[in-house]
């Protein structure tokens, strides 16, 4: 199977056509070697992908014939990723929530008319100075 398709049917990407431009952009590595899309994938292969600014890597113990549910991701690969490399991804995730609370969304309404009002009052000011 040929390694874009592989990493689609593994899950990796959502679609095939993703996981063709991360290989295209050398984002995929097959036994420490860059690899085209066209390469096929073996058991035994070690693939690492670099995907969310980390580096997942793990090793095929067989090659499935179409995408398989998650819960079967288990017969096919074994996962090797670090755990440093899933706490950093952690870190990024709680670096980002410090910045916007989780579920706060979009403005609403009244929020709108809020910041209208204060920025429409800044601009009073302003003008008052000059």
């Amino acid at each position: 199977m040929r390694i874009d398709k592989f990493l689609w049917s593994v899950r990796y990407y959502k679609t095939r056509a993703l996981a063709t431009d991360a290989i295209k952009k050398n984002r995929v590595k097959i036994n420490d070697q860059i690899v085209k899309a066209s390469r096929d994938v073996i058991p035994g292969d070690h693939i690492e992908v670099r995907k969310d600014q980390i580096n997942l890597s793990f090793k095929v113990i067989q090659v499935p014939k179409s995408r398989i549910g998650a819960k079967l991701l288990t017969l096919h690969i074994v996962d090797t990723t670090p755990k440093e490399e899933y706490e950093v991804l952690e870190l990024r995730k709680l670096s980002q929530d410090y910045y916007r609370v989780k579920g706060e969304g979009r403005p609403t309404k009244k929020d709108r008319r809020d910041i209208d009002d204060y920025v429409s009052g800044d601009q009073f000011l302003l003008e008052d100075l000059e």
